[in-house]
């Protein structure tokens, strides 16, 4: 009988391998234990390739901190920078002195004084205002998306930058490995031979063996001759136009800025093209000094393997925890972390009116099944779920108060906080919280309330499903 013994050796080694390396996580954890319990060796295979690498997390952050410090100084020379809670436009931060420390300094991007924003809420909006800037570029296009498709809106990008490439404009394009796969060879050359210089950030195949698979680009940035630049949740694709038979109408936000914020969503990008090209650029010219034409005060949170903090999840937490009136958030995927979910759950037994509105129809059954397991102890907390039945929502956004609104690439899951490269708007000013304030009280008129009475009546089976996938959720 020894290689039974041999066995139960190999498989004890497995759960202690990930309980040493995963002591920091027990929810990702025990996701992994279940998955080596039900497939035993090749559960252990895919925890090698797939789950994080802490030597490689660190060689990510080294690089990415040195591609910053090398233009810290010109930024701080040449933007109007918020260092002091007495220079907040917003009169709420008069007594937020712990939420003003914790945005200064969980990332290096500051909060800036000198921008104008607009907000986007829909795909045709946002591709129309991002083609005309486009458009209007003289000396570069950087432009960086999860997805990117060749098809109908994807071919109208792909004219523009190669007509730009043509006129002597620099254009760049960075696509994730995993997320944009399915794009064409025949696409990806014809930019390349137009001049347009692409590059897929950690190719799948290539980031499964060398082990950061896991770290996907879920970042949509598109900066404009450094002066005019856009970030939200919208990639590339015709599914975005509400054009997807299966999903329908697309309900998103993108957020467009101008100012001393598109350094920061430039400096972004850098790191990225650094990552995903190995050039190295600090041009001046791509940091141009803007006169300023806006007072608005934004800050530009970025988080991923080659950041200090999970600036993103930090943030998050934070501004939940200072929450008296108001917290509002529209997320495709509702998987929060244990601070999150607890943060949330206080705030609502102490009063505070929590909205959360999360899609009907859903894109992937598993993380449906993953977000409704958490609704049932959320609604006996008092807080409010409402599922949108127009179409497919797909906004990241949360307002808290009136102290400030956030616009991004993160959903409120674990993924968006711990793992994968995300970018989020921080908006601190009256008109753009109150136009996303008045946003959300559309998309609630076209939702329909989780009632608790009804929801607890779901079958077993739908329970049973709920609970395997919150339990594989840390993964997802």
């Amino acid at each position: 009988m020894w290689w039974l013994v041999l066995i139960l050796l190999a498989f004890i080694f497995q759960i202690a391998t990930i309980l040493i390396l995963e002591f920091r996580n027990p929810g990702k954890a025990v996701a992994w234990m279940l998955i080596l319990f039900l497939f035993p060796v090749i559960g252990f295979i895919l925890y090698y390739f797939v789950a994080q690498d802490y030597k490689k997390r660190r060689k990510l952050r080294r690089r990415g901190s040195r591609v910053f410090q090398e233009i810290r100084s010109r930024l701080w020379q040449q933007a109007a920078i918020i260092d002091s809670i007495d220079q907040m436009n917003n009169p709420e931060y008069r007594h937020q002195e712990r939420l003003f420390g914790l945005l200064t300094h969980i990332s290096e991007s500051p909060v800036t004084g000198c921008n104008e924003t607009m907000v986007l809420t829909d795909g045709e909006k946002t591709f129309t205002a991002m083609l005309e800037a486009m458009e209007r570029a003289k000396d570069h296009i950087h432009m960086e998306s999860y997805i990117f498709r060749a098809d109908g809106i994807g071919y109208s990008f792909q004219r523009v930058m190669l007509r730009k490439a043509q006129e002597g404009v620099k254009v760049r394009l960075i696509c994730d490995g995993l997320g944009s796969y399915q794009l064409k060879n025949s696409f990806v050359q014809e930019l390349r031979d137009g001049g347009v210089e692409v590059y897929f950030f950690l190719p799948a195949l290539l980031a499964t063996f060398d082990r950061r698979v896991n770290y996907r680009n879920h970042r949509k940035i598109l900066v404009v001759d450094g002066t005019v630049g856009f970030v939200g949740g919208l990639n590339v694709g015709d599914e975005y136009l509400g054009l997807d038979g299966k999903l329908g109408y697309w309900r998103d936000t993108h957020l467009q800025v101008s100012g001393d914020a598109v350094y920061f969503l430039q400096n972004a990008f850098l790191g990225d093209w650094r990552l995903a090209s190995g050039q190295r650029i600090n041009h001046p010219e791509l940091y141009p000094v803007h006169h300023c034409q806006g007072r608005e005060q934004v800050q530009v949170l970025t988080s991923g393997p080659d950041q200090h903090w999970d600036a993103i999840q930090e943030m998050c937490f934070g501004a939940i925890a200072v929450a008296k009136r108001r917290i509002w958030i529209t997320s495709p995927y509702f998987i929060p972390d244990p601070s999150i979910y607890n943060a949330i759950k206080t705030a609502a037994v102490s009063g505070v009116d929590v909205k959360i509105i999360i899609p009907y129809k859903s894109d992937g059954r598993i993380v449906k099944y993953a977000s409704l397991s958490y609704v049932e102890e959320l609604l006996q907390s008092g807080v409010k779920f409402y599922q949108y039945q127009k179409g497919f929502i797909h906004a990241k956004v949360m307002i808290i108060d009136d102290l400030l609104a956030s616009v991004g690439t993160a959903n409120m899951d674990m993924r968006s906080f711990f793992c994968n490269f995300e970018m989020t708007a921080i908006l601190f000013d009256e008109a753009p919280i109150q136009h996303l304030c008045e946003d959300f009280l559309k998309d609630l008129g076209e939702s329909r309330e989780i009632e608790l009475k009804a929801f607890s009546r779901r079958t077993k089976l739908q329970k049973g499903l709920e609970l395997l996938c919150r339990l594989l959720s840390p993964l997802l």
